[in-house]
């Protein structure tokens, strides 16, 4: 039984005069959009192993630069591990978990 002293979590004010609650919402699956789910179609077609060799690229490709005294490039290069590590994360939660599991398509 959930503690009644929390505060029930709406979508937005519409759904909550309407009495429709986070949790109900997650539990139903509310289906993802089409731009969503074909954004995933394609990502999940790529292996985890692949975004973090492109971590590790974008590192190497960085130190590089920077020996050769592009720093400024060095810079801007070696911001890009960080997201493609999150993509791989993304990517990995997409497949063991399934973004849509209670969509008709999936």
């Amino acid at each position: 039984m959930p503690n009644e002293n929390l505060k029930t979590l709406y979508v937005d004010e519409k759904e909550e005069q309407r009495g429709v609650r986070m949790e109900d919402k997650v539990r139903s699956g509310v289906a993802e959009g089409r731009f969503t789910g074909a954004i995933e179609s394609q990502t999940s077609k790529i292996p985890s192993s692949g975004y973090l060799a492109a971590a590790f690229g974008a590192i190497t490709a960085s130190a590089i630069l920077k020996i050769v005294g592009k720093d400024d490039w060095a810079l801007f290069v070696g911001q890009w591990p960080a997201a493609f590590l999150l993509m791989g994360v993304y990517n990995k939660m997409v497949k063991q978990h399934g973004s849509d599991a209670y969509s008709k398509a999936a």
